[in-house]
């Protein structure tokens, strides 16, 4: 597929396709036109980068753990230094804890609807002045 519908597919623009493709986290192939050619898999590859990067992952990072996210997983790290190991470690317990206030979050505006709905029901409606 080219990059146009790479980007409309995964919701990200053309420009940061291009430097994930900088970065190394993707690759294309050319066609003899000289436009880019994706495979499939890509797709779920960009959604993942960029679920990576929202949790506040760098690039660096992202591109040594993404062999360890494609299927089937073949875990392999023969370069994984202990300061790679702890940075991993720090970064999992930080997504732990944005999940965790992003649940809470998630759960409070879930009562609110809720709230909100059966008042509707009951027909009772509010207004502050």
């Amino acid at each position: 597929m080219r990059i146009g519908e790479l980007a409309e597919r995964t919701g990200t623009s053309r420009r940061l396709l291009r430097y994930y493709e900088e970065q190394g986290l993707i690759a294309s192939k050319r066609c003899s036109n000289g436009y880019r050619d994706y495979d499939e898999r890509f797709v779920d590859r960009v959604i993942q980068i960029r679920g990576l990067l929202d949790a506040g992952l760098p690039t660096r990072i992202i591109k040594q753990i993404l062999p360890c996210l494609d299927k089937p997983r073949v875990i392999h790290f023969s370069d994984a230094t202990p300061e790679m190991i702890a940075t991993l470690e720090r970064e999992r317990d930080r997504m732990t804890e944005r999940i965790t206030y992003l649940t809470r979050n998630r759960d409070a505006v879930s009562d609110y609807l809720e709230t909100v709905r059966s008042k509707g029901r009951s027909g009772v409606t509010s207004s502050t002045v």
